[in-house]
């Protein structure tokens, strides 16, 4: 949460032609409920079930940057898919750079406690480890975005370029 995947997301897909898809967006659509509503009627492990199965679905269609939730390369199978099927993206910050960028609003299940602050804390402990096994990580503190996007695009071209396969991206931007 807050590590920029959907305003760095939706540059890259425009700077490959592509489309952008955020997994979030998409378990809402299939689920025809928000997220937020999904944790509170059937609990997490619903959710993760239903992002994995549209992940899944995603990364078989048609190139495109995927944009996924902070838990879901957490996931085994999730991270399996991606792994098997797309090109991985770490969108790294800091806790004092997620904590700024997220305080504020209401709409993150997982930080509705009484200290957002320690759940992102606790959050990144538990999920660095398994995000560092992501193809790619990219800082994404204070830098400009532009810049940023800039990182990204040429770390996953060069990621291509060194399997010598055409660039035709299919990343699975993560963030922590």
């Amino acid at each position: 949460m807050g590590a920029g995947k959907s305003a760095i997301g939706t540059r890259l897909a425009h700077h490959w032609g592509v489309a952008f898809t955020d997994t979030d967006t998409e378990v809402e659509r299939a689920a025809g409920m928000s997220i937020a509503d999904i944790f509170e009627l059937h609990g997490e492990p619903a959710f993760r079930d239903c992002e994995r199965r549209v992940i899944a679905r995603l990364l078989d269609g048609p190139p495109q940057v995927l944009a996924t939730g902070g838990g879901a390369f957490v996931q085994d199978a999730t991270r399996a898919l991606i792994r098997e099927r797309a090109v991985s993206v770490w969108l790294k910050a800091d806790l004092d750079t997620l904590y700024r960028r997220t305080h504020k609003r209401g709409h993150r299940p997982l930080l509705q406690t009484e200290d957002p602050r320690a759940k992102l804390e606790r959050l990144a402990a538990e999920r660095d480890p398994l995000y560092a096994q992501a193809d790619l990580t990219v800082p994404t503190d204070d830098r400009p975005l532009d810049a940023t996007v800039a990182a990204v695009a040429q770390a996953v071209e060069a990621h291509f370029a060194a399997r010598g396969t055409p660039p035709t991206p299919r990343t699975g931007a993560t963030e922590s």
